[in-house]
């Protein structure tokens, strides 16, 4: 765990969590939102999954194509289905928006552009898009974005493709789009491990945050 203390005396706990299984990270995720007061500090979590295909509250059965070996879950963020498996870096923020001052569109953004800023330090021009969350390089999906905001702060987050096994992406329709693309930051030559591109994401999205003074 990394504690960072910002310019305001305001401190978010960055954890990182390794390699997990799904639904146990989940359900930590519920019990802290539930369980955190007005002066809860906010978290940012990191960390990997076992293969798991996951479902959004208004996902559509059908796109899930041929799960396989690979099980599905059906959760509680928006969106419709995606993948998450090793090499893929989840980012979950854990945030009272509402003491932040944030909407939500506002920390899909922040969420967003520090995927874009990520990409274009390593000469990548990548985009997001109002009508499909997430960001894109040359219309592959590289990062995807899902979160739910219960009493005032979000949980799940984002999902950024490092190193991860694309393969599964073909059992789906990716975010419910049928023959989407999917990339990573390997396929886009960039071989930087995953550690790395965790602490450069984190700076760009504490910035993004206002939760530092760079």
């Amino acid at each position: 765990m990394i504690e960072i203390e910002t310019p305001s005396s305001t401190a978010v706990l960055v954890r990182e969590l390794g390699l997990r299984d799904y639904e146990p990270v989940w359900r930590a995720m519920q019990r802290f939102t539930d369980a955190r007061s007005d002066s809860t500090p906010d978290e940012i979590w990191f960390t990997q999954h076992h293969p798991v295909f996951t479902l959004g509250l208004n996902a559509a059965p059908e796109h899930v194509l041929a799960a396989g070996d690979i099980p599905v879950i059906k959760i509680d963020r928006g969106g419709q289905v995606t993948y998450h498996g090793p090499g893929q870096l989840m980012i979950y923020p854990l945030l009272d928006i509402r003491r932040a001052g944030l909407g939500v569109r506002e920390l899909v953004t922040a969420l967003e552009q520090s995927v874009v800023d990520l990409a274009a330090g390593y000469d990548i021009h990548a985009e997001s898009r109002r009508d499909a969350p997430g960001v894109y390089v040359a219309g592959a999906k590289l990062a995807s974005v899902g979160l739910r905001i219960r009493r005032g702060a979000s949980f799940h987050g984002m999902a950024l493709n490092v190193d991860v096994d694309l393969e599964p992406f073909s059992r789906i329709n990716p975010c419910g789009f049928e023959n989407l693309e999917v990339t990573s930051l390997a396929k886009l030559q960039v071989e930087h491990d995953l550690a790395t591109v965790r602490d450069r994401i984190l700076a760009h999205l504490l910035r993004h945050l206002n939760l530092s003074d760079d």
